[in-house]
């Protein structure tokens, strides 16, 4: 499923392509930029271009003359609604979710609070602000727990807590990032991603990815260090398992209203695919799940810039 040819910008549009940023995901996304840009510069627009973003160019890019922006950001404030809302201030169309569903999926709580009233599944978790008493909040949760930044990407900050006699000490190490932490039962399961993609006003799932942990579970190391997971696409499941999870993908990333792209991370155990968290501006590095996704089903990876760029202004 391609594009068809399709352009909403003419090759001379000036395009943004926003990166690197102030997360810690900032590295990521400089890979995810710089793919990104070559692509666009390959696909003939020939006004692309390349911005790391910092205190300086922030305050530059009204002064440019962009038509749109292709986000390549990650994390804080590149995927919150920060960088939506400035965008939308300038006036200029941009790539991708929009100011609400970027705020609301960021924070693995708020996505959780809004995935609920959709019905679908979700493991049990309890959200800890800063301060409380972590070993009561968790009173009605069964060990091993996962403790989760509620803002934070690539694993950062995750921690496993085997018994309750671990749980400050790993507490304390996650808020280490400054934000309010997630604690969810730690369940064992198939560790899966589909991404989500709007093109010619259809939404559609790309195929499964399942992946396999050379460790315990997929934290950071496991991300990005080449060996340590085994990448299985399409996903070994059942063809209904497959169906449900795709269907899934698509209730949750319309029901909290995202637009363009995203990418649904499950947890699929005992017959049942927990959702895990909505992530509103996926990698697009060589490495990254995707792009991979997508070339399975015949989308190259410059048709999947062109497919996503095409969207940028339908987030409002």
């Amino acid at each position: 499923m391609g594009t068809n040819g399709y352009r909403k910008y003419s090759n001379d549009t000036k395009i943004a392509v926003l990166c690197g940023g102030f997360s810690n995901e900032r590295e990521v996304s400089l890979r995810s930029g710089k793919n990104v840009y070559e692509a666009l510069k390959r696909l003939g627009y020939i006004n692309a271009e390349l911005i790391d973003i910092n205190e300086n160019t922030i305050k530059t890019i009204a002064n440019k003359g962009f038509k749109a922006a292709y986000n390549a950001l990650h994390g804080k404030y590149g995927e919150d609604g920060c960088i939506q809302g400035m965008l939308e201030l300038l006036g200029i169309e941009y790539t991708g979710c929009g100011v609400y569903s970027s705020a609301i999926c960021m924070n693995k709580e708020y996505t959780k609070t809004v995935l609920r009233k959709f019905g679908l599944p979700l493991i049990k978790s309890v959200f800890v602000k800063k301060g409380e008493d972590v070993k009561a909040a968790v009173k009605g949760l069964n060990y091993p727990l996962m403790l989760k930044p509620v803002s934070e990407g690539s694993s950062i900050g995750m921690y496993k807590v085997n018994k309750e006699d671990e749980l400050e000490e790993l507490y304390n190490k996650s808020l280490e990032c400054k934000q309010d932490i997630l604690i969810e039962e730690y369940v064992q399961g198939v560790s899966a991603t589909v991404g989500v993609l709007d093109n010619n006003e259809k939404t559609f799932a790309t195929e499964i990815l399942e992946l396999r942990p050379k460790k315990e579970w997929y934290d950071y190391e496991a991300k990005y260090t080449k060996g340590m997971t085994e990448f299985i696409l399409p996903a070994e499941l059942s063809e209904n398992m497959t169906k449900v999870v795709k269907e899934m993908a698509v209730k949750a990333h319309k029901g909290c209203n995202c637009s363009g792209v995203s990418r649904v991370d499950f947890l699929i155990a005992d017959g049942i695919p927990y959702i895990l968290e909505i992530n509103t501006s996926p990698g697009m590095t060589d490495t990254s799940d995707l792009p991979a996704q997508a070339a399975v089903m015949g989308i190259t990876y410059d048709d999947l810039v062109l497919m996503i760029l095409n969207n940028a202004g339908l987030n409002k």
